[in-house]
């Protein structure tokens, strides 16, 4: 890709009352010169103006015919998006209009941009590092609160200041690592002894860990928080899907095993998206479709974050004692939600005695419940009808509970990109065996070699080591034209 050419590119999705045309390059003003002519008496060039100004004038193409209306906004290097001499056309939304002007302006000396060269640009520039760039299309991809809050903290460089912070305690460790090196024969120098070593690189430890852990809450919000909805055939998970996403999405029939794959959809709940997993109900069956269905219903459980269990209000204990043994031991470090689900189907006295044992969290004296008294301690209980709707507001707000957002505001860096997540791995499998290292007495230069190490794999998250430009490639090829 050549990064010298004046690029152009379409900047704005199509269908709207207006469209921007991004150019950058050198020749980026010279070049929108050729085919605009501002309005008024002053025909003064685009060259000759301000950087950070807009110009009102008409495009026209080589036979004297107007094409538009337009603004230009002028921006000149290094102060522009990508570092480079900048214009910006705004101009009404016709394709018509805008497949023109981007004809006269590759007529006059530009090449169309390829996917995410602007951001591409940007970053080879120097207007920002890598993890930054990847952030742009996280940005642009964000649907939720927590998604774009993510995106924003990361392109404003969170992650590069925590990774900065990282790099000096890594360079002074290795400094050390060198000066011990270096002067290991003259006794009478002092340099850090093994115990400093050893607790500079837990502080290291001690962060990247925080990291690599932060990317399972980070990879829940940008992807949606899965929720597996799980339970014996027709206990009304289908029902309870439908009802949560307020669409008819699943089949729902009195006909056990109507659902014999896995049905995904997402919503978003107070900024967080969820994304719920309607399996195939569980039950001992020789049908080798529906079978298979149940096996990928395990799956989706394993995967999820939280698990809505959905039990038959009328039958509380017989589907309980069916399929504690395989669902309860999957439900170890999640979320765990016994959905009562049918409670418009119980007597009114029943209910009521039901429903004051879970409000008051005292279900070992209704022997209704009394069989639900063994459940793990992060799980809770909850009682509605998805038919109805009933306590289906209560079920989304303990969803948000369990699924609080990380307090962004105060600069907390998540983790939702899994080339970071790799990297982060990686860099911390090295500092493990800086540690090991250490407490073994290895020599100073094997030691140093495994710290080089986490130093190249914390640079690869910002772009401080990239040499060739497949990684480059790999990562903007994802991007829209014209960002």
């Amino acid at each position: 890709m050549n990064t010298q050419d004046t690029i152009c590119a379409i900047a704005t999705a199509q269908g709207g009352a207006i469209s921007i045309i991004r150019i950058s390059g050198q020749n980026a003003i010279n070049i929108t010169d050729k085919i605009f002519y501002p309005a008024g008496n002053k025909h003064k060039s685009l060259a000759e103006r301000k950087a950070n100004t807009i110009t009102f004038g008409i495009i026209k193409d080589d036979e004297n015919n107007i094409i538009d209306e337009v603004l230009v906004s002028i921006f000149r290097a290094p102060h522009s998006y990508t570092g480079e001499n900048s214009v910006e056309i705004s101009c009404h939304g016709s394709s018509y209009i805008l497949q023109k002007i981007m004809q006269l302006l590759i007529n006059k000396g530009c090449r169309a941009a390829g996917p995410g060269e602007y951001t591409q640009r940007a970053f080879l520039n120097g207007k920002m590092d890598l993890s930054q760039a990847e952030a742009v299309a996280d940005l642009i991809a964000s649907s939720s609160a927590a998604t774009h809050r993510m995106a924003m903290n990361q392109m404003r460089g969170g992650f590069n200041i925590e990774l900065s912070i990282l790099r000096g305690k890594l360079l002074h460790l290795t400094s050390l690592m060198e000066l011990e090196l270096d002067f290991s024969d003259h006794e009478e120098l002092e340099f850090a002894n093994r115990s400093e070593l050893k607790e500079i690189a837990n502080q290291i430890e001690t962060v990247i860990s925080h990291l690599v852990d932060s990317f399972r809450i980070g990879n829940a919000l940008k992807n949606g928080v899965p929720v597996a909805i799980v339970g014996e055939t027709n206990a009304g998970k289908s029902t309870l899907l439908n009802a949560l996403l307020n669409e008819e999405r699943a089949i729902v029939s009195d006909i056990h095993g109507t659902t014999r794959d896995v049905i995904e959809d997402t919503i978003n709940l107070d900024g967080i998206t969820f994304r719920f997993i309607d399996t195939a109900g569980i039950r001992e069956t020789s049908d080798a479709i529906e079978s298979l269905g149940i096996e990928r219903s395990f799956q989706k459980l394993n995967q999820a974050n939280i698990i809505l269990w959905v039990i038959d209000a009328t039958h509380v204990q017989e589907q309980y004692k069916q399929l504690s043994g395989q669902i309860l031991p999957k439900c170890k470090d999640k979320h765990l939600i016994i959905v009562l689900n049918k409670i418009d189907l119980i007597p009114d006295a029943t209910k009521q005695v039901l429903v004051n044992g879970i409000n008051n969290k005292d279900i070992s004296n209704v022997p209704y419940l009394s069989i639900l008294d063994s459940l793990p301690n992060e799980s809770c209980i909850m009682s509605l009808s998805a038919k109805n709707k009933d306590g289906l507001h209560n079920l989304q707000k303990q969803l948000v509970t369990y699924e609080t957002l990380p307090d962004m505001s105060q600069n907390d860096i998540v983790v939702n990109n899994i080339r970071h997540y790799e990297a982060l791995n990686h860099a911390l499998n090295a500092i493990h065996r800086v540690q090991e290292g250490l407490d073994a007495q290895l020599p100073g230069d094997l030691i140093s070699e495994d710290l080089r190490q986490c130093l190249f794999h914390l640079a690869e998250i910002i772009g401080g080591e990239i040499t060739t430009d497949e990684v480059l490639d790999n990562i903007f090829k994802h991007f829209c034209i014209g960002k």
